[in-house]
C-alpha cells in the first residue's frame, strides 16, 4: 500500500469512527411500516392545547421569537386530526394563522390566513414544501404524513439521547409526493418504547442532507393512554445554517374544544 492510499485508509476509518453505528434488529422485531403506524398514531390526540414558543436562529446567532397557541382535535374515524395554530406574538406576524385539516382518503385542507390580507387563503398541495411562517418547518413538516405516502425500510437500531431507536428510512411512494413535500427520502429515528421520533433527517430532491430535526422533552399526554407528545424540536438547515426551535410552554390534554373553531369562519376571527 502507497503512503498515500494509508493516509485515504486512515481518513475513512477515523470518519467512519465518528459515525453511529447501526446495529441490526432483533429477531421478531416489528416491520418498517408497523413502526411508521405506531409513529403515526402515538401522537394522535383526541385534544390537545400547546403555547409554543418559536426561536428563528440565523447562522450568526441571531434570534427572532415568536408565539403561538396550537388546538389540535381527533376526528371521529380515529384517524385524522384538525390543528388551528395561530401567533401572538411579534406585533408583525400576530394574528397570523394556520388552518389543517386532514383527510385520509384524499388531500388535507390547509388554509392561511395573514392579517394584511383580512382573508384566508386555501393552500394547495405544491405549497407543502414551503416555509411555515419563515421558519425551518415546511407546511408538510407540520403533521405527520400518511403512513402510506412513503415506502419504509428498516435499517436497524441505534441509540439516540441515551434511548433506543429503530432507523427507518422512507422514500416517497410516487412522483406526486416527492415533490409536493420535497424530499427525496427521510430517515427517522423511532423509540422502540413508545414509538416517538427522537430524529429525523431529510434529503433534498438531489439526495443532499438539507435538515435535521431533533425531538425532545417526550411527554405522556395526561388522560389519555399510550399517547405521547414532544414538547421541544429544533430543526437545523445544513444548508443555509438557519435553525428553528418550538417549546411548548404549557400542554392542555384535558379540556375539549369545540369543532366550530377549526373553519375558515374562526380563521379569519381576530
Amino acid at each position: 500500500m502507497t503512503r498515500s492510499n494509508r493516509f485515504m485508509a486512515a481518513g475513512l476509518l477515523a470518519l467512519a469512527a465518528t459515525r453511529p453505528i447501526a446495529q441490526q434488529p432483533a429477531p421478531g422485531a416489528p416491520s418498517a411500516r408497523e413502526i411508521m403506524e405506531k409513529n403515526f398514531f402515538v401522537s394522535k390526540v383526541s385534544t390537545l392545547q400547546l403555547d409554543f414558543g418559536m426561536s428563528l436562529i440565523n447562522d450568526r446567532g441571531q434570534r427572532r421569537e415568536r408565539r403561538n397557541t396550537t388546538l389540535i382535535k381527533l376526528q371521529p374515524n380515529g384517524i385524522d386530526s384538525k390543528f388551528l395554530i395561530r401567533f401572538s406574538d411579534p406585533p408583525d406576524i400576530a394574528g397570523t394563522a394556520l388552518l389543517q385539516v386532514e383527510h385520509s382518503d384524499g388531500d388535507d385542507d390547509l388554509w392561511i390566513y395573514l392579517p394584511a390580507l383580512k382573508k384566508a387563503r386555501r393552500l394547495v398541495a405544491s405549497n407543502k414544501k414551503d416555509s411555515f411562517a419563515g421558519s425551518d418547518f415546511s407546511y408538510a413538516d407540520i403533521a405527520i404524513p400518511k403512513v402510506d405516502a412513503y415506502r419504509h425500510t428498516l435499517r436497524g437500531t441505534e441509540q439516540v439521547d441515551g434511548m433506543n431507536c429503530w432507523v427507518i428510512e422512507s422514500v416517497p411512494s410516487n412522483d406526486a409526493v416527492r415533490s409536493n413535500n420535497g424530499y427525496s427520502r427521510k430517515v427517522t429515528w423511532v423509540r422502540t418504547d413508545n414509538f416517538l421520533e427522537t430524529k429525523v433527517e431529510y434529503y433534498d430532491l438531489a439526495n443532499r442532507r438539507l435538515k435535521t430535526q431533533r425531538v425532545a422533552q417526550h411527554q405522556a399526554v395526561a388522560s389519555q393512554t399510550g399517547k405521547w407528545f414532544a414538547l421541544e424540536r429544533e430543526m437545523t438547515n445544513h444548508q443555509t445554517g438557519h435553525r428553528t426551535v418550538i417549546v411548548a410552554t404549557k400542554l392542555d390534554g384535558t379540556t375539549p374544544i369545540r369543532d366550530d373553531v377549526f373553519g375558515v369562519r374562526t380563521l379569519e376571527r381576530p
